[in-house]
């Protein structure tokens, strides 16, 4: 019997510094819940079966009008809406509530009583159960089990496990479970099921994480599966790759030429070839690929070349198959023509010849 116990006022003290009467609190109503009895309480036979609950509510009155809310609540997690009845008159009052439900399959759980007001109380677990075909395994029993177990798989790259199970059923219908972790409830949902239905949690942690996960089962039946060990590593060590590109330096001079781009592709270790491929202006070209040996740290050099026959720039950046694209670098090229090896010939100055004077003839 569990009992919301009264609150009585102090008694007054003499003296001047006691409280008048008027100013001491009002008593409240002391409220008990009787625990459930079911009947039947422990059912065997034909199903579906009408099992009914009930319990006593009792409640000591301090005033004339008093109003009870209650609500019955259920071994599977779930609660009845919330009821209320009301009575005059002071002193102990006792009342007696039911609930009736209706079960087609094998059940074990059990139900309680809460109230609401005038004051909280809650009763006991009445516990029942109805095993349907008088306990045997034909004539219309219902068995909801987890299948197999819960099966468990962990992918370490994203830090997560996923967690599967399967539960079945001889008919249809709905069944309440929850996820286990190390003993602790993960998670909880109810499913429709037809025969059997598979369930899914995906655990995540912060960090590295090893332990056991089980399936139970909470209504129409409580039962688990077995427990399945799983280790979950949340560093990534996979091997880490990227590439870097330098253009050659800005060229002036006769044309065409040939500049040369070069590229740095390294790994943080790990064997086997990687693919890239190189970005002109834009453009991505054919896949290429590079080999490591798995040694530690290591690096491969690449080279990509841009035939220059005039004036101009060239843009290249190196793609990695499944992975990052590096930043594009630009290598310029002016071209200028060729100085002629023939030196010009100096003019030479033009020379004026100056004619003779003319004869004189003297007379004699």
């Amino acid at each position: 019997m569990a009992t919301g116990l009264l609150a009585t006022p102090a008694a007054a003290a003499g003296g001047s510094g006691a409280a008048p009467a008027s100013a001491a609190a009002k008593p409240r109503p002391a409220v008990s819940a009787g625990t459930p009895k079911a009947s039947p309480s422990n059912y065997k036979g034909d199903c579906p079966v009408n099992v009914t609950f009930s319990s006593k509510i009792k409640v000591k009155a301090v005033k004339g009008k008093t109003t009870v809310a209650y609500r019955w609540l259920r071994g599977d997690g779930s609660k009845s809406k919330v009821k209320t009845f009301t009575f005059r008159g002071k002193g102990v009052k006792s009342f007696t509530v039911k609930e009736k439900a209706t079960f087609k399959g094998d059940v074990k759980g059990w139900q309680a009583v809460q109230v609401l007001a005038p004051r909280g109380a809650t009763s006991g677990k009445g516990r029942f159960s109805v095993s349907c075909g008088g306990g045997g395994h034909d004539g219309g029993h219902e068995v909801v089990n987890p299948g197999i177990g819960a099966t468990v798989w962990v992918d370490e790259g994203n830090c997560e496990a996923a967690l599967i199970g399967r539960i079945t059923t001889s008919s249809p219908r709905w069944v309440h479970y929850r996820w286990i972790v190390n003993g602790h409830v993960v998670d909880r949902d109810a499913v429709r099921v037809s025969d059997s239905r598979k369930v899914v949690h995906v655990f995540k942690p912060r960090d590295d994480f090893r332990g056991w996960a089980a399936l139970e089962i909470v209504d129409p039946v409580e039962n688990s599966s077995n427990r399945a060990y799983f280790k979950i590593r949340c560093k990534d060590d996979s091997p880490k790759v990227w590439a870097s590109v330098d253009a050659p330096s800005a060229y002036e001079g006769t044309c065409p030429v040939t500049r040369t781009f070069t590229g740095t592709i390294s790994a943080s270790h790990g064997r086997g070839h990687v693919k890239y491929r190189w970005v002109r202006d834009g453009v991505p070209g054919d896949w290429q690929s590079v080999y490591f040996s798995g040694h530690g740290p290591q690096r491969q050099t690449v080279s990509d070349s841009w035939n220059a026959s005039a004036s101009g720039t060239a843009k290249r950046a190196i793609d990695l198959y499944h992975g990052p694209t590096t930043g594009t670098v630009e290598g310029k090229v002016t071209c200028k023509p060729a100085e002629s090896s023939t030196p010009t010939p100096t003019p030479t100055p033009t020379q004026t010849q100056t004619p003779a004077p003319a004869a004189t003839s003297t007379a004699a």
